[in-house]
């Protein structure tokens, strides 16, 4: 396989605190930046990363963008005005949901629908769940439902009538109809963007898709006026939360899908490291400046789920990396609660005022003040003189209604911001039936390496892989990341009656999609591959398991032997006289990408021929209440070989990396840093 024969990339990653760019050239070149976001509009962020690298846009040949858009205005709710055609008598079932409560064992919660009631009408129409119609659809009735939704000034329209999935001829009908009066083209059918029989998800995805569809569109427009004005002259491509990337002059089609768009690019460079280190089977751990992501990789292939909730009654029921989140970022701030205990987020200072350190007016203290307290990050050259005072003085006022010193208290912070990461890594393992010991911890991000020997200790994992660049790995995964197309078909029939012939060509249909989707871009490929799953359940049962298979013609008899070899290797349990259902039949389409040389992404010629030639000062750091007298080393200078024992402090632009007393570390061809901890089995 030919390694990357494009001109220049650049991946361009927009999070909470900072906008992440890596530019690489065919000759090896590799120029990076770290730029503050500019959440009031990403564009802006985008350009000064671009400008920070002094990018000749006239000469590079593709941008790969991962943004947060989507995400963001879903989780502010800061949504366009969106209306709902539906069945007649269904209108609630947004609202209704499953019934569940915000707070499982508590009385008080809050839950707004996204559409609200008085934009959710009804027309009258009726499918069977088997395809035929019972009620033919009125057509007079749905184009009087548009007008009186766009006289209430909706953006944007959802049709989503009850059994669409098994047949979406009334909701393709309803479509016409209303183009003929809408003035824009958001019109969203529930049945086009996810082909599910729950009505519920099916519905809230559509409404998601729907009422971000303009917002995404108009970003994605100014973004690519701004690129142009500058000279690209080519496509920008941006990646869906499945861990691909589609062009942006269609991406607001599915909208919904670029929802952790941004969290998925991270996933998917981990995956690609991993495997180039072969290191296959990770747990990733990406902590930013606002909040933590972290993901399961098995045999270098993510964990992607269809049945992800990214808030309370928030389903969106579209293939996406399987990414959880916590509120425990550089920036979070440590604060004592009414009850007196110490909590550390989700509330964070971001990038303006920043943690205290940052000298741009912060006076919170954060997980950043903390590590810098404590040593385990340095300050700054041309730092006011009084910052350490100060940043010390922050977390003096946090330490006395605890009764304990700042440096207790710095240490208590620590604590307590491992300790909510490790719940979180446990999510994405042991509640999965995955033992951690067998995995590595891939730590990245900006504050990623300075916690990840510690989480690695607790969690049991025995090696951390540190990549070259943790703090733009998201902007790297944009770059490694393949074309993908995702579908999904709801079958949802007992296993005995269901004829193989008839899964084999719902198979055959979505691959020759996806194909003749990717052969469209321009785009220099290796291939195409597929990836060929089924969702399943004991009859009776609510929650599908995933089943992946090694074609697209399997056997009724392979389906349930795999099946249930999954049930018993989650739950290790056997249900041998309770029938199976298929529910889905999934497919991933992928166009795989030409690879890329790691290494380069730290300049050889920079790199020193002993560690020692690497240290740039010795500083005392604090670990378990100790003082350590600790080597520093800058990263950009240490030979690609290096062995070094902890305790070491490893700097370099975008990151700290901490080794802990009784950890070593050594580095690997591609440029990471594999660091062994200490007393692991």
């Amino acid at each position: 396989m030919a390694e990357q024969t494009e001109g220049k990339i650049v991946g361009v990653d927009v999070g909470g605190t900072f906008t992440d760019l890596v530019l690489l050239s065919a000759d090896g070149q590799v120029h990076l930046s770290k730029v503050p976001s500019t959440l009031d509009n990403q564009a802006f962020g985008v350009l000064n990363a671009l400008d920070a690298v002094k990018a000749d846009l006239k000469d590079v040949d593709l941008i790969v963008h991962g943004t947060t858009t989507t995400t963001n205005a879903v989780l502010e709710r800061k949504l366009c005005k969106t209306g709902l055609i539906t069945t007649r008598g269904f209108r609630d079932v947004l609202e209704l949901g499953r019934r569940t409560r915000p707070q499982a064992y508590g009385m008080f919660g809050e839950f707004t629908p996204i559409i609200p009631r008085d934009l959710r009408l009804e027309v009258p129409e009726r499918l069977l769940a088997d395809g035929t119609v019972h009620t033919p659809l009125d057509h007079a009735a749905v184009q009087a439902a548009a007008r009186q939704l766009l006289e209430t000034g909706c953006e944007s329209v959802v049709i989503h009538f009850l059994h669409a999935y098994a047949n979406p001829v009334h909701e393709q009908d309803a479509a016409r109809l209303v183009a003929e009066i809408w003035p824009n083209d958001y019109i969203t059918c529930g049945h086009a963007l996810l082909s599910e029989s729950r009505e519920y998800e099916r519905g809230v995805t559509a409404a998601v898709n729907a009422s971000v569809q303009p917002l995404l569109q108009r970003y994605v427009d100014r973004l690519a006026r701004e690129l142009t004005a500058k000279g690209y002259a080519h496509e920008v491509l941006v990646m869906n939360g499945n861990g691909g990337m589609v062009s942006a002059s269609v991406v607001a089609r599915e909208a919904a899908k670029t929802v952790m768009s941004g969290p998925a690019s991270g996933v998917m460079a981990a995956a690609y490291t991993g495997s180039r280190a072969g290191m296959e089977n990770l747990l990733t751990y990406d902590m930013g400046g606002t909040s933590t992501d972290v993901a399961l990789i098995k045999n270098a292939q993510p964990a992607v789920s269809n049945e992800i909730e990214i808030e309370y009654a928030m389903p969106i029921h579209v293939p996406m990396v399987d990414v959880r989140t916590v509120g425990a970022g550089g920036g979070s701030i440590a604060h004592v609660n009414a009850a007196g205990l110490l909590e550390v987020g989700p509330m964070s200072a971001g990038a303006t005022p920043g943690p205290i350190c940052y000298d741009k007016g912060g006076d919170a203290p954060t997980i950043t003040d903390a590590n810098l307290l404590l040593g385990r990050m340095g300050l700054r050259d041309g730092a006011a003189d009084d910052l350490l005072a100060r940043v010390e003085a922050g977390l003096e006022k946090l330490a006395k209604p605890l009764g304990i010193a700042a440096l207790e208290a710095a240490e208590a912070v620590i604590r307590v911001a491992n300790t909510h990461m490790a719940g979180a890594i446990r999510m994405v393992s042991i509640s999965l039936g995955v033992d951690p010991r067998d995995y590595a911890l891939f730590a990245f991000g900006g504050a990623g390496p300075l916690h990840a020997a510690a989480l690695a200790r607790e969690l049991g994992v025995p090696k951390v892989l540190v990549p070259a660049r943790p703090g733009i790995t998201n902007a790297l995964g944009c770059v490694v990341a393949d074309l993908r197309h995702d579908y999904v078909r709801t079958v949802n029939q007992p296993l005995e009656v269901v004829e193989a012939s008839d899964i084999h060509a719902v198979f055959a249909g979505q691959i020759a999609h996806g194909e003749a989707l990717i052969n469209k871009e321009k785009i220099t490929l290796t291939g195409i591959r597929h990836q060929c799953s089924v969702d399943m359940q004991f009859i009776g049962q609510t929650h599908l398991l995933r089943v992946d298979l090694d074609s697209a013609t399997p056997t009724v008899e392979e389906l349930q032997a795999r099946f249930e070899q999954v049930y018993f290797d989650r739950f290790q349990v056997e249900l041998e006289d309770i029938k199976a259902n298929l529910v889905n039949v999934n497919t991933s389409v992928i166009g795989t990408r030409p690879p890329l040389d790691l290494s380069l992404l730290i300049d050889p010629a920079a790199r020193r021929k002993t560690v020692t030639k690497a240290q740039t000062a010795t500083r005392r750091v604090m670990f378990d209440a100790q003082w350590h007298d600790t080597p520093i080393y800058w990263r950009d200078h240490l030979p690609i070989d290096a062995k070094i024992s902890g305790p070491a402090i490893i700097e370099q632009m975008d990151t700290t990396t901490v080794i802990e007393p009784n950890d070593s570390a050594a580095g690997d061809a591609q440029g990471n840093i594999i660091i062994t901890i200490g007393g692991a089995s």
